[in-house]
């Protein structure tokens, strides 16, 4: 096994920088640190974290074209998307700055006690291990909470992204952040992996592949290690026969070509009734054709390269299998000439399941696009996924939307008549293949707490 990580411009495929791995005696010590630090930063009130979260906010402001400049170096980002993300990140520090004594404050309990209550406490060192695809807010959005609670976070990045995972534990040290109470680990995916039997490690939290998630979910079941799960997803976008098909072919194309299509939330499947399916399809396909593909430097590109070349040969993979199966290819789908992974946006029709598209989350920017006859086959198709990380519906009455939001369609997160996102407000995360636990707003921050009761009597 080699001792360094390498990272590539997939605009290009030049290599950018290789880092010299953590050794196991390097390890150990980040650990034992870490473990004397998260005591001493439990101990802070409230206050004096957040103070140094408003801190962060700052830097992140401060840097962000520096920071996008890097994502767009390192996985591909276009640029503006890039600077989005960083605006994101300070979000979240804010959030939990105005929030988190308050989600996290005692609450009495009326029993037959003389004093009954529930605290919550950190549970210690918690392992991060965090996805290539939104390098800061995936970092962010688990990290804020967690330290906000107490712990201290060991952070696993992907290796195509190791800049960006370095210069998040800079940044946080620059703003005064306790050494070692978080700290950035240059190993591979099969070496954090080790770690989690580590009897100093408290949790984990993983936003990756369902592959890599069964295979961690194992290893914390050995230890019985807590977990959060925020896996693949294959969201379904329905579009009933009243709905705005101008605006549902603008928000489809949107959610389908964010971050070049690389995304677990990003629309995935297109479900249509029969009677605009022409029209929607016309329109979808224009507002898809109408995304620039390019360096995801300049300003005004919105399909950057896809990260890695090996992604981009699966997801080609993907489409062509699907047209094996009687898929019909609509938009793109044919690489393209020159350097760096780059893959145009598709459109493939007549996706049923059993075809990859359908049956298989697809990480680029390809929409699969089935023509439903009914409403009732059309909500039916959306729930045949081993996913459920979340679903849109596009309709006028939203009186019926409503019910299917909360009743019917099987998801983490519903939108009606938008384009599903996260929020810091709002709690994320899925069901079935895409995961467990919840990541954002008070439910996220108490996934790694002990919910402790207290009874005097």
């Amino acid at each position: 096994m080699s001792n360094k990580i390498v990272t590539v411009n997939p605009h290009n495929g030049e290599v950018i920088k290789e880092y010299v791995k953590h050794t196991s005696g390097e390890i150990e010590r980040i650990i034992s640190n870490a473990t004397k630090r998260q005591i001493e930063w439990a101990r802070k009130p409230f206050p004096a974290r957040a103070e140094f979260f408003l801190a962060v906010a700052d830097l992140l402001l401060k840097r962000k074209e520096q920071y996008a400049r890097l994502m767009a170096e390192e996985m591909g980002k276009p640029i503006s998307q890039g600077i989005a993300e960083i605006e994101k990140c300070a979000r979240v520090c804010h959030y939990y700055v105005e929030n988190s004594e308050k989600f996290l404050a005692d609450k009495p309990v009326e029993t037959e006690a003389k004093k009954s209550y529930v605290t919550y406490n950190p549970l210690g060192i918690i392992l991060g291990i965090m996805p290539w695809n939104f390098p800061f807010w995936q970092v962010f959005r688990f990290a804020v909470p967690t330290l906000m609670a107490g712990n201290a976070v060991l952070m696993k990045h992907s290796s195509n992204v190791m800049g960006c995972s370095l210069a998040i534990e800079y940044l946080l040290l620059d703003a005064g952040i306790p050494e070692n109470v978080f700290s950035s680990l240059v190993i591979s995916g099969e070496e954090a992996e080790e770690l989690i039997g580590n009897i100093n490690i408290a949790a984990v939290s993983l936003t990756g592949s369902t592959q890599v998630g069964q295979r961690v979910t194992a290893v914390a079941g050995k230890y019985m290690k807590k977990c959060v799960m925020e896996l693949g997803g294959s969201d379904p976008y329905l579009v009933l026969k009243d709905a705005d098909i101008d605006k549902a072919a603008k928000i489809c194309a949107a959610a389908r070509l964010i971050n070049s299509g690389q995304s677990c939330i990003a629309a995935k499947r297109f479900i249509v009734e029969a009677d605009v399916y022409d029209e929607f399809l016309e329109k979808f396909t224009r507002e898809m054709a109408s995304y620039k593909m390019g360096n995801p430097l300049e300003s005004d590109t919105a399909i950057g390269p896809q990260a890695r070349a090996d992604l981009r040969d699966e997801l080609h993979n993907l489409v062509e299998k699907t047209i094996e199966f009687g898929g019909k290819l609509h938009l793109g789908g044919e690489l393209p000439e020159g350097p760096g992974y780059y893959y145009p946006a598709t459109i493939v029709t007549g996706v049923m399941p059993g075809m990859p598209l359908f049956d298989e989350e697809s990480f680029g920017p390809v929409a699969a696009v089935t023509r439903a006859e009914r409403e009732d086959l059309a909500i039916s198709l959306c729930n045949f996924s081993k996913f459920g990380l979340g679903a849109a519906i596009f309709t006028e009455d939203l009186e019926k939307a409503e019910h299917l939001a909360k009743n019917v369609l099987n998801a983490g997160t519903v939108y009606v008549n938008g384009q599903v996102k996260s929020d810091p407000r709002l709690p994320f995360g899925g069901i079935k293949e895409s995961g467990y636990g919840r990541e954002l707003s008070e439910e996220g921050i108490k996934e790694f707490v002990n919910i402790k009761t207290v009874v005097i009597e």
